[in-house]
């Protein structure tokens, strides 16, 4: 195998905290400036219709979906969140480290709206901003970012096959077949040892067999009868 050696498991969750952490406060720092600055619910245009900031509070998912079991969402990030500060104990990728602290700051950025903003815990609703009207009609935020470009990385590293600790699919595939093939040598290795022996053993009993036939020295030959 080729390349950097993998990190440390301390140093990789350092990795993911401190990113998750920056991503965090990215994302709450945005929400703050939105709310004490942008008008509620209508567009200010940065790039045009390319680009608009649209401050509102969703109560729901993507197009604000399931609006009315808020709390579900909240179920969903904590469960998400948790799953990820488990995986980040075993981490010795660098790649992996970054995917996942990205993606724990996005997750950690709403439900952190979740659970504190109004009407209260644990149905809090989100804050968006960012709007791009001509790719889609939902409004999202820092975290939501970070979220999708998240979900999109883990599946890339998932089909290239990189594994947590740092090493490859491939480079498991190559390992094996080598441990196969000095296997199967070692078998044939016994097998021919276990021939000649055979056919040594036989050839002993061969000739065993050949000096019990033939007449002993001295031996007086039976009288021939009349």
């Amino acid at each position: 195998m080729s390349g950097r050696r993998p990190l440390r498991r301390s140093a990789a969750g350092a990795v993911v905290a401190i990113l998750a952490a920056l991503v965090l406060a990215a994302d709450q720092f945005v929400k703050h400036l939105t709310i004490e600055n942008l008008p509620y619910q209508e567009p200010v245009p940065v790039l045009g219709e390319f680009l608009q900031l649209y401050y509102v509070r969703n109560p729901g998912a993507a197009f604000s979906l399931g609006s009315e079991v808020t709390w579900i969402f909240t179920i969903a990030l904590a469960v998400v969140t948790c799953v990820i500060v488990w995986k980040a104990f075993g981490l010795k990728s660098r790649l992996w480290a970054v995917v996942l602290g990205c993606l724990l700051g996005g997750v950690l950025g709403n439900l952190s709206d979740r659970l504190l903003r109004e009407p209260g815990f644990p149905v809090g609703h989100v804050v968006d901003m960012i709007s791009m009207p001509w790719m889609m009609p939902a409004i999202f935020n820092v975290a939501d970012i970070f979220i999708v470009t998240g979900m999109i990385s883990v599946a890339l590293l998932v089909v290239f096959g990189l594994r947590f600790d740092g090493t490859r699919e491939r480079d498991h595939e190559i390992v094996e077949t080598e441990a196969e093939a000095e296997a199967a040598a070692a078998a044939a290795v016994t097998g021919t040892e276990t021939d000649d022996e055979m056919v040594d053993a036989g050839d002993s009993v061969t000739l065993r067999a050949s000096d019990d036939d033939a007449p002993s020295e001295g031996a007086t030959p039976a009288p021939e009868g009349r």
